[in-house]
């Protein structure tokens, strides 16, 4: 039976910037010209954050509504998932952009250290943006830094404060977070398949982890995520040259391990998410 992998494109996160690597999208134009060559390559999941002017991150609505609006107009059935991330605000700013109604929104149920920084997630944080998913119908994408947020998820789809379900992306390779290591991401999957049967997983790897969690992910029957947020380069001495490279790549590892890539239809069937998208 084949097991169609899903392929999600982050398109640029908060920290890169152009110096960084110049195929960085920053405005919502660049944004949506990136994402639909990512989409014709494969990707079916967009994960979205917006910048200000200055390259800075931002959660505002208005330009989450514009990203929307160029996603759902140049890339069809494509699934939005907007980012509620602590890098572009505090607080319940970080999930303004909600009424929106994207299809899906990434959601971090616990803290955890950063490179330079506590990711703080506090709880009544946690509960808020979540009963904000329930309110507008979005499907969560749980954000998986460390085995207590896989726990934690569990538990919140068992009391209803997320609806199953479970769609849980396993990080690795976060400084002063957990590394990619192969064991664990292994005990990770046994743990959500314990607490969680029906759910469905996807994993993302940070800068040369990227490739690395791309090929576990393919491999062990999951789905990948990819892009410029996660990772610049292709290799050690080159730039990745787009975004629809990395997916590329994925695309390439499907091959390899005889995975089809998910359309965005077989995509939104197995996430649960209705094929007809507003226009």
């Amino acid at each position: 039976m084949s097991n169609p992998c899903i392929i999600c494109v982050a398109i640029t996160g908060s920290l890169p910037t152009k110096a960084n690597n110049p195929a960085v999208p920053i405005t919502v134009a660049e944004q949506v010209e990136s994402t639909q060559e990512a989409f014709e390559a494969g990707a079916t999941i967009a994960h979205c954050h917006v910048r200000n002017d200055d390259g800075t991150p931002s959660s505002d609505p208005e330009r989450f509504g514009r990203l929307l609006e160029g996603l759902r107009e140049h890339c069809p059935g494509m699934i939005v998932q907007f980012s509620t991330g602590g890098r572009s605000g505090a607080g319940q700013v970080r999930g303004g952009m909600l009424p929106l109604k994207p299809d899906m929104a990434s959601l971090t149920v616990g803290s955890n250290n950063f490179p330079t920084r506590v990711y703080e997630n506090p709880p009544d944080l946690v509960d808020w943006l979540a009963s904000e998913m329930l309110t507008y119908g979005i499907k969560p994408e749980v954000e998986a830094f460390d085995l207590s947020h896989i726990v934690q998820a569990a538990k919140m789809a068992e009391d209803g404060r997320l609806k199953g379900p479970l769609y849980v992306q396993f990080v690795m390779g976060v400084k002063n977070a957990m590394p990619a290591d192969e064991p664990i991401f292994d005990f990770y999957i046994e743990t959500l398949k314990r607490l969680a049967p029906d759910a469905q997983w996807c994993a993302a790897g940070i800068g040369p982890q990227q490739i690395v969690l791309n090929e576990w992910s393919v491999r062990k029957g999951g789905h990948a995520r990819t892009g410029l947020e996660d990772n610049v380069r292709i290799d050690r001495e080159t730039l990745a040259p787009s975004n629809a490279a990395l997916v590329t790549r994925v695309t390439e590892l499907c091959d390899r391990y005889e995975r089809p890539v998910a359309s965005w239809q077989q995509a939104r069937g197995i996430l649960g998410l209705p094929e007809s998208v507003p226009a």
